[in-house]
């Protein structure tokens, strides 16, 4: 089969396209024929090596941490799934990944596909949607009333949690840049705010019950919006290598998460999906071939809106 591979850490330029043997399911797993895999942000870091302690991995590696497709073989002992079942799933970060025509997954962690919407763009959903929802109820445990600013809503994790926060009966603040104010607004965003214009302190008038931070910003910066949370609230932040500020004397958390699999999660979103709730927002689709070149312009900061990979496995 082929696949995109990297020998070693480095540059985009470290990735290959090329054959590789296809995988054979060991127990408690299926194979996967892959629709589609994605690009996020984490991949970059770990093709660079930046994620060698806590994600240390066996080189050869075949990146690709979200997959929708069709499975293909059963391991022993796999119920629940059968050969042709079309799912989606978050994979394993220290196992081989999804840019490929076959991945082997673990069977709890997959979920069944959304119909409503191509296979192959449900790759989009998995790492980003089960981050925004875990930063909001299983972290910030958001809840209908409350305020919430989403800083950095214009890339791919904001959108679904301002659709989500939105869905919770929050009031929703979010922050964006010219380029993305116009979808954080189609999102459901009661207030947004264009950050590259105003500063977002002086924009928020009245304290907010959650700040979800997902952009890499200035420490001080961040300490000024962790000012916005009310006395007893919340700053959940997914840039883990930033800590999130906590204020015990005004008994502010701070939360730094790392998003998990969960299948049962998966399996919500997916159902909100088919259900016209939520919408999975795709910005480009690459053969897979050129999965070098998505991650040269994410080096470069050029990159906009969730990519989804495509193999050529028909």
């Amino acid at each position: 089969m082929k696949a995109v591979r990297f020998h070693e850490y480095g540059t985009p330029g470290v990735l290959r396209y090329e054959d590789v043997e296809q995988p054979v399911p060991g127990a408690g797993q299926v194979r996967v024929r892959v629709a589609a895999t994605t690009f996020n942000g984490v991949d970059g870091n770990i093709r660079a090596g930046l994620m060698q302690g806590p994600m240390p991995l066996t080189l050869p590696h075949i990146p690709g941490l979200d997959v929708a497709g069709t499975i293909d073989a059963l391991g022993e002992g796999v119920t629940g799934f059968a050969v042709g079942d079309r799912v989606v799933g978050f994979l394993p970060f220290v196992v081989d990944g999804a840019s490929a025509e076959y991945v082997l997954a673990p069977a709890e962690s997959l979920a069944a596909a959304p119909t409503s919407i191509p296979l192959a763009d449900a790759a989009a959903l998995p790492l980003v949607g089960l981050t925004a929802w875990q930063a909001l109820f299983d972290h910030a445990g958001l809840k209908a009333g409350q305020r919430i600013l989403i800083n950095g809503a214009g890339g791919a994790v904001g959108g679904y949690a301002v659709q989500l926060a939105g869905a919770a009966g929050a009031y929703v603040i979010a922050t964006g840049s010219p380029r993305s104010i116009e979808q954080v607004r189609a999102a459901g965003a009661d207030e947004v705010i264009d950050h590259s214009a105003t500063p977002v302190t002086g924009a928020v008038t009245e304290p907010v019950d959650v700040l979800l931070n997902l952009a890499p910003i200035d420490p001080d910066e961040f300490a000024a919006l962790a000012g916005l949370v009310r006395d007893g609230g919340v700053v959940v932040s997914t840039t883990v290598w930033m800590t999130a500020p906590s204020d015990e004397a005004r008994g502010v958390r701070g939360i730094d998460i790392f998003v998990r699999s969960d299948a049962g999660q998966l399996a919500e979103l997916v159902a909100r999906v088919d259900r016209g709730e939520l919408t999975v927002d795709v910005a480009e689709r690459v053969p897979l071939a050129d999965l070098a070149s998505v991650h040269a312009r994410a080096a470069e900061g050029t990159l906009a809106g969730k990519v989804v990979i495509l193999p050529t496995a028909e």
